[in-house]
Order: structure tokens, then C-alpha cells, then sequence
């Protein structure tokens, strides 16, 4: 499929930029910008003008990159994460002074926990009036400190080469994350003399040498205990999709006959149907996953951070357990979790020095045949309801249509969890979603950068009714640019983990989660020029997907669903992965 825009103003507009950029040459701090986003391989930018932003914008137009206007900076940065997820290299975002800035705020959080590589330019007021409460100033660098890997306030012409290249290199190696540029307006409009320019200046960051290779004798002492376990187990997180691992970890698997669980972020880095796959672990993970983790006798982290979400109580995490923990983040190691043995180091590279060790497989034919008969006795489970669709029901059919093949992208909440459990992926980089900051709002324009990202795939956004609400502006651009984004809106009338919670620890007292009146979301869509879809009921709902799901322009499909359907299994907050409620035997 083809993304374009079908504005044809838009399109002469580019036409005629293209025929000057010839003999165009960069002049301003604004033109030396573009360049050197040029020189990063940036192909797409996501972004919002404005006043301290004009400069910018006006290079843009002399000397394009292809540029997404978004509805809201909100829905820039979440579409600069989906793009940057599925494609592992940074997503790039431009935004104005103030209240654009502080707009990105949130998707740079979301980016900064969940280890997404952001490059973000800000628009500054003049150096001249910064600290002045100017109109529309704000203290941005102040604002993002404990939120970016690194930011920069940009205060010579002659730096933009060389800030740029260091927050592509800093964003994108190393753990990943968001680097936040700020840009006076005065220095985007000042001109310079290019032979005063160091071209090619190296990168030289003294104080960041992110540690990528593992320790021979770390990797001994963890070959010795795979070796002598009999119940190990692997927890793998995104840190292997980010290293893109997935080929090292299935051979390291398969090797080595080493069942696996999945972090939520880190699904995809095994095929959802490996034998050797035992699914998600954590509040809402599989029975089999969390009983592994209790159980197991060596447990092997790859790139997970042993988050609250995972772990539950962690003094009773894994009481029988010898910890390995790879991570290229040294904070991480021993934060959580005590560590046995840690490794410090790239997943790729740790996985590949494991297998190359070559030492003998653990015995452990008793444990996989265990996991494998607590996987069939207790599956994920559901009751139809003859009267309502089931939001289970709804996922799985989304499931079979695609054949998992799809690029899945989710709000936060139930759906997400429904989401998690019922899609099982067979590729990486497949799976967008909000894990440690949990951020509504973020499916929608996440499935747009991710669909602008491989637009030979297909793209799916499931998406609760609340969550679309935040960004669903976003439809604008569905139709200005082509983007045959599938949006599955999981319809209950209500903030659903909210209320689900409500019903289980305070007594069933909907406090401010239900949401009978909601905009009609075929109209809306309509509205848009997008094609809308209702289902609501069982019988139509396989026949309204399909047609959906197999179209090839951009979609929305209200699927109404249950209600009070709640999602199983659970660990209860701060209980124990034994705790795990919601639990049938079949």
C-alpha cells in the first residue's frame, strides 16, 4: 500500500520546493538544522508550527523532509514513539515555545520509562528575553530534566552540527531514549559563513560510553548456572527488541531447551506460538507464566526491568531463584531485584556470547513437561454471553483475520490486557504500546507512526473508548495523508480498569468511570471522511471485521462490547505472583 497525501496544493507546493532545492544552500541557523537532519537519515518529521518555530518551519518548506502535521503536539510525540518503535531508530519531533513544548511533555515520559529513542526540537524565545517571562516562554530544559536521557539548549549557530549528531547517537545507543533540543528563535534566523563550520566533527562524550559487550566471566559463571538447573526460565523484555535479538534469543532457546516468559513490552521477541513460549507474565500474565516465575530454579532476565507490574510483591518474587540479569543499563541492575550474577551489557550481544560458550544443556525435561501441562489445564478463559459481545471475542477475530501478522498498537487499560493476552505475535517490533507510564490517548497516533513507519503492513489500533477520546483529532489526518490505519474502538461506556477496580476493592462504587453518553463513533469518523463501522452483536462481528480489516483505506470500527466484563488473570497491587486471582482449571 501507498502513503500520500492527497492534497493537491500540498503536493505542487513540494513540487516546486524540489525544483529550488538545487540551488538552494543553508544560510541560516534553520537551514544548518535541516541539513543536519539530513545527515541523520531522517526521512519523516512529526510536528506543530508555531511563532518560535516559524524559522524552522520556513527551511522546511525551502528544503523539505516529509513533515506530518498532527492536530495536537500530544498526538506528534505519540505517533514519533510508534514510528520510532517498530522502525528501532529514532522518531523525530518538532514543536513551539510554551505550550507546544509543554504539550510533548507526557509523550516524553512515556518515551523516557518505556526506553523509546525520541529527538525533539523545541521552540525557545530569543536568548535576549529568556528568563523574562516572554510571551509564550517556558523553562523547558527545567521541565524535561528528569524526564530526557539528555537535553541541550542550543546558544551558538556553530553547535547545531554537532548537538544534533550527539542526541541521534545519545537517543539511539546505549539504553534508549529521548533527547530534547532547544532552539532559541534568534539562532534559528541568525546567519553564519559555512567555511567556519568543522564538517564532520567526531562525537566525543567522554562521560557517556555505554558498556555493549559482556564480561567473559560473568558470561562463565552464568553458562555454570544454566548448566546445573534444573528448572530455569527466561524472562525476556524489550531490551531484545531493541538490541534486535529475536533471532540470537530463539537459537539461544532452542539450544538450550529454555522455556521463556514475556514482560508486556517485551512480546514479540519470541513467536507467540514457540513451544518453548509460555506467554506473558505479571498482574494480568498468564497462570503458567507467573507459576514459572515462583517456581523456577535460575531465572534469566534479558532486558526487563523487574517493574513493579512484573514482579508484585518483591520480596516473595521468585523465592527459589538464582537471578542472571542482562541489562545495557547498569541502574537497572540490583534496583528491584537482588542479582545472583549481573551482566551488563548489550542483549545481543550477551545472548550471543551465551551461545557461543557452548556448554551443556540443563536437565530440566520434568519442568517443560510441567509448564506445558499448567499452560493446557490453565489457559486464559472467558464466558459467552449470548446477549453482548465479549471484548475477548472481538481480539481474537482481529487475531485470525490478520494472522498475526499485524503491527498492534493499544491505549491503556483493559483493552490493552485483552490486547496482550489474545494477540499473539509471530514478528518483532509489532507491538506498540504504553507499559510503564501507561498513557491514554497513545494507541491512536502511535498506530499512525507505526503505519507511516511500514506502510507495506498492516496496522491496527485497538483502543478503548475513553483512551480514543484524548487523541481521536488525529482522524484528520487518516484521510489528509492516506494512512490506512484499522482503529478498533473496545466500546465498554466506561474507564474499564478503573471500574473494574472499583468492583473489586472498593465495593462496586462506580466512582466517576462509567461513560453512557459517547459521541457516535461512525459519525465521527464520517465526519472525518474515514469509514465507520459499528458491531453489536456476535453474529455481524466476524463479517464487519473482515471487510474492515481487509480494506485498504483507513477505518473505524466501534465494536460494542460488555460492559462489566473484567480481565483475568490478576495480581492483585502489591500481592505476591501466588496471589494470582481469576484462575480456572479447564
Amino acid at each position: 500500500m501507498t502513503l500520500t497525501n492527497t492534497s493537491t496544493s500540498v503536493e505542487i507546493e513540494n513540487t516546486q520546493v524540489t525544483k529550488s532545492e538545487e540551488t538552494f544552500k543553508p544560510k541560516s541557523g534553520s537551514d544548518l538544522l535541516i541539513q543536519a537532519l539530513k545527515e541523520q537519515d531522517v526521512e519523516i518529521v512529526f510536528g506543530y508550527p508555531g511563532g518560535a518555530v516559524l524559522n524552522i518551519y520556513d527551511a522546511l518548506y525551502r528544503n523539505p523532509i516529509r513533515h506530518i502535521l498532527t492536530r495536537h503536539e500530544q498526538g506528534a510525540i505519540h505517533a514519533a514513539e510508534g514510528y520510532a518503535r517498530v522502525m528501532n531508530k529514532p522518531g523525530v519531533v518538532i514543536a513551539t515555545s510554551g505550550p507546544g513544548a509543554t504539550n510533548l511533555v507526557t509523550g516524553i515520559a512515556d518515551a523516557m520509562i518505556d526506553s523509546i529513542p525520541l529527538v525533539i526540537f523545541t521552540g525557545q524565545v530569543a536568548t535576549s528575553v529568556i528568563g523574562s517571562d516572554a510571551f509564550q516562554e517556558a523553562d523547558i530544559i527545567g521541565i524535561t530534566t528528569p524526564i530526557t536521557k539528555h537535553n541541550y539548549q542550543i546558544q551558538n549557530i556553530r553547535d547545531i552540527p554537532r548537538i544534533v549528531k550527539e542526541a541521534f547517537h545519545i537517543a539511539n545507543t546505549g539504553r534508549k531514549g529521548p533527547v530534547l533540543i532547544d532552539f532559541p528563535k534568534n539562532i534559528s534566523a541568525d546567519l553564519f559563513d559555512e567555511t567556519d563550520l568543522i564538517k564532520d566533527e567526531p562525537i566525543y562524550l567522554p562521560g557517556y560510553q555505554p558498556n555493549t559487550k559482556p564480561n567473559y566471566l560473568q558470561i562463565q559463571k552464568a553458562a555454570q548456572a544454566i548448566s546445573s538447573s534444573q528448572k530455569p526460565l527466561i524472562i525476556a523484555g524489550a531490551g531484545v527488541l531493541f538490541a534486535d535479538a529475536r533471532r540470537e534469543l530463539t537459537e539461544f532457546v532452542e539450544k538450550y531447551k529454555l522455556p521463556v516468559v514475556n514482560t508486556l513490552l517485551g512480546l514479540g521477541s519470541i513467536h507467540g506460538n514457540h513451544e518453548l513460549n509460555f506467554g506473558m507474565a505479571g498482574m494480568h500474565g498468564a497462570a503458567v507464566a507467573n507459576d514459572a516465575i515462583q517456581k523456577c530454579d535460575l531465572l534469566i532476565n534479558i532486558g526487563a526491568r523487574f517493574d513493579d507490574r512484573l514482579t508484585g510483591d518483591t520480596k516473595r518474587f521468585a523465592p527459589n531463584a538464582t537471578i542472571i540479569h542482562i541489562d545495557i543499563d547498569p541502574a537497572e541492575i540490583g534496583k528491584n531485584i537482588p542479582t545472583d550474577i549481573p551482566i551488563v551489557a548489550d542483549a545481543k550481544e550477551a545472548i550471543k556470547a551465551l551461545i557461543n560458550k557452548d556448554f551443556q544443556t540443563p536437565n530440566n525435561a520434568e519442568w517443560i513437561d510441567y509448564l506445558n501441562q499448567k499452560q493446557s489445564d490453565y489457559p486464559y478463559w472467558y464466558v459467552e454471553d449470548e446477549n453482548e459481545i465479549l471484548p475477548q471475542q472481538i481480539i481474537e477475530m482481529v487475531h485470525a483475520i490478520t494472522g498475526g501478522d499485524a503491527v498492534v498498537t493499544t491505549d491503556v487499560g483493559q483493552h490493552q490486557m485483552w490486547a496482550a493476552q489474545y494477540y499473539k505475535l509471530n514478528n518483532d517490533h509489532g507491538w506498540v504500546t504504553s507499559g510503564g507510564l501507561g498513557t491514554m490517548g497513545f494507541g491512536f497516533p502511535a498506530a499512525i507512526g507505526a503505519q507511516l513507519a511500514k506502510p507495506e503492513k498492516k496496522v491496527v489500533a485497538i483502543v478503548g473508548d475513553a483512551g480514543f477520546q484524548m487523541t481521536n483529532q488525529e482522524l484528520a489526518i487518516l484521510k489528509q495523508y492516506n494512512i490506512p490505519v484499522k482503529v478498533v474502538i473496545i466500546n465498554n461506556c466506561a474507564l474499564g480498569m478503573v471500574r473494574q477496580w472499583q468492583e473489586l476493592f472498593y465495593d462496586g462504587r462506580y466512582s466517576q468511570s462509567l461513560m453512557p453518553i459517547q459521541p457516535d463513533f461512525v459519525k465521527l469518523a464520517e465526519a472525518y471522511d474515514v469509514k465507520g463501522y459499528r458491531i453489536t452483536t456476535i453474529d455481524e462481528a466476524g463479517a464487519i471485521l473482515e471487510e474492515a480489516l481487509n480494506s485498504d483505506e483507513p477505518v473505524v470500527i466501534d465494536a460494542r462490547v460488555k460492559m462489566l466484563e473484567n480481565v483475568y488473570p490478576m495480581v492483585p497491587a502489591g500481592k505476591s505472583l501466588d496471589d494470582i486471582v481469576g484462575v480456572k482449571r479447564l
